[in-house]
């Protein structure tokens, strides 16, 4: 098994096309700064350089230890026989994967302890490329756990890693400005840059919503669609965002900000509270909570 581990690991498809999003970042900067567009700022693209590098460096045990589970687990399934490398088997996992990360990024958003892991993702003001690559630190502990049902189910490791690639892959380019809406069917099928834009907007409307990978059917199914609007443009970043872009902040911020509300708690049921209720919730204080700001927006127009 362990001779299996490390070409998985060597294998990773994203450390291959790396430089390919480099390239991608260093063409969209080049051309937001020939046609005057302000799409990127040295200090914030700094910042996410850094977040990347800390991501790959935090994410190297829980991989491990992730891909050993899946071979543990995918040694034990009655269906390991079953499910190949048949086309189906391809497919039926692009499906699987796909609302497993819907389920998993939602958690990120709704669940404050998954939040202060992956907020640094949305604590840039632009939305470029470059922001793609500031991904969630601290949510990459407990990421593969929500994976592992899946070799369980007979899927083979090595398919389950690929296909986390490919969803990452894909993701990467929802992150640009450049792109506009596509045809209505795309727009209604696949997860696009109109709708990822949404998804990394501050505005009451645009919070917490558009949580799919590579479809966006999963958030239509499940209530947290939003379009994008003309007549509301969206406001990148957090709806209290970092006073600055030092790598400290981006990172630790949030976390901080658990803690002091942990420490100034006057009970354990609302430490548990702070803990898994969704960003915004205070036991002494408004509720900020994106589905309450939401309520009392619709009350008020």
């Amino acid at each position: 098994m362990s001779g299996d581990i490390q070409s998985l690991l060597q294998d990773d498809l994203i450390l291959a096309v790396l430089p390919v999003f480099l390239a991608a970042c260093a063409l969209e900067a080049w051309y937001s700064a020939r046609k005057g567009l302000g799409w990127y700022e040295a200090s914030d693209v700094r910042a996410s350089l850094i977040v990347m590098l800390v991501t790959g460096a935090v994410d190297l045990l829980p991989k491990l230890a992730g891909v050993w589970a899946m071979f543990a687990l995918h040694d034990i399934s009655p269906l390991r026989d079953v499910i190949g490398r048949q086309w189906w088997a391809w497919c039926l996992l692009f499906v699987l994967d796909d609302v497993t990360y819907y389920w998993f990024h939602r958690g990120n958003h709704t669940v404050r302890l998954m939040w202060a892991g992956h907020v640094n993702h949305h604590s840039s003001r632009y939305m470029n490329l470059g922001t793609a690559l500031r991904q969630g630190v601290g949510e990459r502990a407990i990421k593969y756990v929500f994976w592992l049902w899946l070799p369980l189910l007979g899927f083979d490791p090595a398919m389950v890693v690929t296909m986390l690639s490919i969803s990452l892959f894909y993701q990467f380019w929802l992150h640009t400005p450049l792109i506009g809406k596509l045809h209505p069917l795309i727009e209604f099928v696949l997860n696009t840059p109109s709708h990822h834009r949404v998804h990394h907007g501050s505005n009451v409307r645009y919070l917490d919503r558009n949580h799919g990978a590579t479809l966006i059917l999963w958030d239509r199914l499940f209530g947290t669609f939003s379009a994008e609007i003309d007549e509301e443009p969206v406001v990148y970043g957090l709806t209290k965002n970092n006073p600055d872009n030092t790598a400290s902040t981006v990172l630790l911020r949030e976390v901080r900000g658990l803690v002091a509300d942990l420490r100034r708690a006057r009970s354990w049921r609302d430490r548990m509270r702070y803990l898994f209720r969704a960003p915004g919730w205070s036991h002494d204080g408004p509720d900020l909570r994106s589905e309450t700001l939401r309520s009392r927006a619709a009350a008020t127009a």
